[in-house]
């Protein structure tokens, strides 16, 4: 599993988990604008993700295809349990009431987190 990445490398990480393997100029060309980052930012970036394995890249001609070397699933839930360990002591429950108590849950939220609970205890 690759090193923690950060929110920069992150939005560069969801280019390629919607869509690979691409070029530097394509990843920069599918990152949001807003950001304002040059291919050379991009480079530097995708470079760092090398370097922390989240991704592999293959030759073609001139130019390198990049690829995410770990699944996003994997590393969301990599993550996730860092929070939790990190935030809650390694409990969800604690977690989802911080949720339910900033009013961060939708009652689409809810139904869903009722209906895993009730596949979670059959």
């Amino acid at each position: 599993m690759p090193d923690r990445i950060s929110e920069g490398e992150h939005a560069v990480m969801e280019v390629l988990w919607a869509d690979s393997p691409l070029t530097a100029a394509e990843v920069a060309e599918r990152v949001d604008p807003a950001r304002g980052w040059s291919e050379s930012t991009i480079k530097t970036m995708l470079a760092r993700l090398l370097a922390k394995g989240a991704l592999r890249h293959e030759e073609d001609g001139r130019r390198y295809l990049y690829s995410p070397a770990v699944e996003r699933d994997d590393y969301a839930a990599r993550e996730t349990r860092r929070l939790v360990d990190r935030l809650f002591g390694g409990r969800a429950a604690p977690l989802v009431a911080q949720l339910a108590q900033e009013e961060a849950l939708s009652e689409s939220d809810i139904a869903e987190l009722e209906a895993l609970l009730k596949e979670l205890r059959s």
